[in-house]
């Protein structure tokens, strides 16, 4: 009895020494294998136009704020729409001027402002697809 559980004993231990030698060699590919890089690679995508946060019309230094307050107590603030602005100022504040380009859901148009004293830009585009431009960024510069 004594030799049988001897044997059984000791193939027992090889059995566990040959399963840790098989968790120790596959742990150890999963490593080369993440240390090659990926074998296939993905074809690359067409390459989009890129969209800035920051539109090209706008000049460099030019501070953003959420609201602009005038002097005579009319304000503008992101997320009005063109006809809300024109409202407010009236469209002699409306230098004319404006640059179109590329935004992240449509067409985004930064308009020129002169009112009560201040030169302004203002930003507007779609804050969803197909919805209405409004203002997304008021700009002094």
């Amino acid at each position: 009895m004594d030799a049988l559980r001897l044997r059984l004993a000791s193939a027992l231990e090889w059995a566990v020494a040959a399963a840790f030698l098989a968790a120790t060699v596959g742990v150890a590919s999963l490593v080369l294998h993440d240390m090659q890089g990926p074998t296939l690679r993905a074809a690359m995508p067409a390459q989009q136009p890129t969209v800035t946060a920051v539109p090209a019309a706008v000049p460099a230094g030019a501070v953003s704020v959420p609201v602009l307050t005038f002097s005579d107590g009319r304000d503008i603030r992101v997320g009005d729409t063109a006809v809300d602005v024109a409202g407010r100022l009236g469209r002699s504040a409306d230098t004319g001027r404006e640059e179109a380009d590329r935004g992240r859901l449509g067409q985004r148009l930064t308009r020129f402002y002169q009112y009560a004293g201040f030169h302004f830009l203002v930003v507007y585009e779609p804050f969803e697809k197909n919805g209405v431009p409004r203002i997304s960024a008021i700009y002094l510069p």
